[in-house]
C-alpha cells in the first residue's frame, strides 16, 4: 500500500492513535513508558499507519500472520516471527493484513546511550537503515533473538523492578549476536587475512565517528586507511553499505541533534561545531536526511 494512502487514511480512523500518538507531520514523538525510555505494543490492530520516523530504534516482530514495512519504494513483507530493526530516522510505513487476523511486537527503544560504546556504534552504523532477520538468512541467531524479544515483551508487561535495566541487558544480548551478522556481511571481500581488515574498517568507522566534526577528506580517511581513494570507497560501501560522504553526514547530523538540544547554540554554531563548512550546508542536509529543518526538529524536540 503506497504511504500517500496510509496517510489519507490515518486524517480519519481515529483509533489510530493506539499506537502513533504524537504525530507532527512525519515525526512522531514516542510516548515512553511512564520513568523509562522504552516503548512496546502487543499490537493486535488490523489498522495502518503512515509514513513516519522516530529517534527510537524500532523492532517489529509479527507473532500471527504477515506485517509489511514500506521505506520509499522498497516494501519488506514480515511473515510470522520475521523481525525487523529500523534504525533511528528512518521513514518508514506499516500495514497490517487487509483481511485476517494478525499480531505483532512493536518495540522502540531509546539507545543514544549504546552509540558511547565504540563496538556497539560501528554495529549499529551497519545495521541502518534497516536489517532483517529470518530463519533463512540468519538460521544460527534467529531463534535466540526471538525468545529474547518475547522475554523484553513478558518483562515489559509485568513491570518488575529493574524491569527496564532488564530490558536493556538482553537488548545488549540482541546486539551481541548481531556482531555475527555485522562480521558476515564483508565474507565476500576475499581477503586474505578477514579479521585484519574486520579490524582495520572498525577502526575506520570508529575514526570517522571522534573525528566527524573536523574537516574530513574521502582521501585522508583512503591514506589512513592505507588504501587508494577508489579501492577505499569500495571496500567502505561493502563494509558499511553506506558511502563515505553519507556515512560521515549521519555522524555529524547526530551530533548535531544533540547540540540542538541546548538552546545556548543557535543554529550557526550547531552548523560549524558540527562540521558543516556553512549553516545552509547544515540546514540542506538535516532536512534532507531528517525530513525537517534543524529548528523545526529543536522545536518539536522543546515540546516533547
Amino acid at each position: 500500500m503506497h504511504p500517500q494512502h496510509l496517510l489519507t487514511t490515518f486524517s480519519y480512523k481515529g483509533d489510530y492513535i493506539k499506537m502513533i500518538e504524537n504525530l507532527k507531520g512525519i515525526h512522531e514523538t514516542v510516548n515512553y513508558k511512564k520513568d523509562t525510555n522504552l516503548r512496546l505494543y502487543d499490537n493486535d490492530e488490523s489498522e495502518n499507519y503512515p509514513s513516519h520516523w522516530h529517534t527510537p530504534l524500532e523492532i517489529i516482530m509479527p507473532t500471527i500472520n504477515i506485517y509489511t514495512v514500506t521505506l520509499g519504494d522498497d516494501i519488506i513483507q514480515l511473515n510470522a516471527y520475521d523481525i525487523i530493526f529500523i534504525s533511528p530516522g528512518v521513514i518508514h510505513a506499516l500495514s497490517a493484513p487487509e483481511t485476517g487476523f494478525g499480531k505483532r511486537i512493536i518495540f522502540q527503544a531509546e539507545i543514544t546511550m549504546f552509540y558511547q560504546i565504540t563496538e556497539l556504534e560501528s554495529l549499529l552504523a551497519s545495521i541502518s537503515p534497516v536489517l532483517t532477520l529470518t530463519p533463512y538468512n540468519a538460521p544460527h541467531i534467529h531463534e535466540k533473538i526471538k525468545q529474547l524479544l518475547l522475554e523484553i515483551k513478558d518483562t515489559y508487561i509485568c513491570e518488575n523492578n529493574l524491569s527496564e535495566t532488564s530490558i536493556y541487558a538482553r537488548l545488549l544480548d540482541v546486539f551481541v549476536l548481531l556482531s555475527g551478522i555485522h562480521i558476515s556481511t564483508i565474507n565476500h571481500f576475499n581477503f586474505k587475512n578477514q579479521k585484519q581488515y574486520t579490524d582495520k574498517f572498525l577502526s575506520i568507522c570508529n575514526y570517522i565517528s571522534e573525528h566527524c566534526t573536523e574537516e574530513l577528506s574521502l582521501e585522508e580517511v583512503a591514506q589512513i586507511a592505507g588504501f587508494s581513494k577508489f579501492y577505499f570507497t569500495r571496500l567502505f560501501k561493502e563494509f558499511t553499505n553506506t558511502t563515505f560522504y553519507k556515512y560521515l553526514n549521519t555522524k555529524r547530523i547526530g551530533h548535531a541533534q544533540q547540540l540542538l538540544t541546548h538552546p545556548e547554540y543557535s543554529i550557526t554554531e550547531v552548523a560549524l561545531h558540527s562540521g558543516f563548512s556553512s549553516p545552509t550546508a547544515f540546514i540542506r542536509m538535516f532536512k534532507i536526511m531528517k525530513s525537517c529543518t534543524p529548528t523545526e526538529f529543536r522545536n518539536m524536540y522543546d515540546k516533547s
